[in-house]
């Protein structure tokens, strides 16, 4: 784990999911998963949409070419758990398609413009949208 995420997921733990800097005010989870190889538990830091009883977190990667390694890591272990606030849940991952997708991505990229920016940078076709459901 970096540096930069350690100090992140420290800071969230410490204030009960309230983080500084450039994550000040924006919706932080903790996404808890484990690697699709190396089987190695994993924490990392997400910004979130919740919707009606679910959460949705966005494989952007800052508009890199490729998807976040967490991303492969919850299409081969989709049972993951998240931190949000004081609160650890166990949801279920999957990938938001269609009518869905467009229905979280659109509102999620105008609300925080930097994610329709990431959008034109990759050369993916889509930035992957993750809906995590409590299980």
């Amino acid at each position: 784990m970096s540096d930069w995420n350690s100090g992140i997921i420290d800071e969230f733990r410490a204030n009960e999911g309230n983080v500084g800097g450039i994550f000040d005010g924006r919706p932080l989870l903790l996404l808890h998963h484990k690697g699709a190889k190396s089987g190695t538990k994993r924490v990392s830091p997400l910004m979130y949409r919740q919707l009606d009883d679910a959460y949705a977190v966005f494989a952007s990667k800052g508009g890199a070419d490729t998807n976040p390694d967490w991303f492969h890591n919850l299409l081969a272990n989709p049972d993951v758990s998240i931190e949000i606030g004081a609160d650890k849940i166990d949801v279920r991952a999957r990938v938001a398609e269609g009518v869905e997708y467009e229905r979280i991505w659109e509102p999620w990229k105008k609300m925080f413009p930097q994610f329709a920016d990431y959008e034109t940078k990759t050369s993916r076709d889509h930035i992957p949208v993750i809906v995590l459901d409590p299980t």
